[in-house]
């Protein structure tokens, strides 16, 4: 038994204009839509599953940084 197709299988709806519509880039070139791309090192890039990983383990870095950054003394005031 056949599935009757809906018109809404067969055409896109008339407010749909793709002419009006912006091409997203993809690949090497895609510098904008909110972010920057940026390539690791083949054995950087094994270590980590996706761009989430690296997200979190920079910003691990991060608060690791200024935490002992905030907790050394400073060596102008000792002596």
């Amino acid at each position: 038994m056949k599935k009757a197709k809906s018109e809404m299988e067969d055409e896109l709806r008339p407010e749909y204009d793709l002419k009006k519509m912006r091409l997203r880039k993809t690949g090497a070139n895609r510098t904008q839509f909110g972010g920057q791309l940026v390539q690791l090192a083949p054995d950087v890039a094994e270590l980590f599953p996706d761009s989430e990983a690296v997200n979190e383990a920079l910003r691990f870095l991060i608060r690791v940084t200024r935490e002992n950054k905030f907790s050394q003394p400073d060596p102008s005031t000792t002596d």
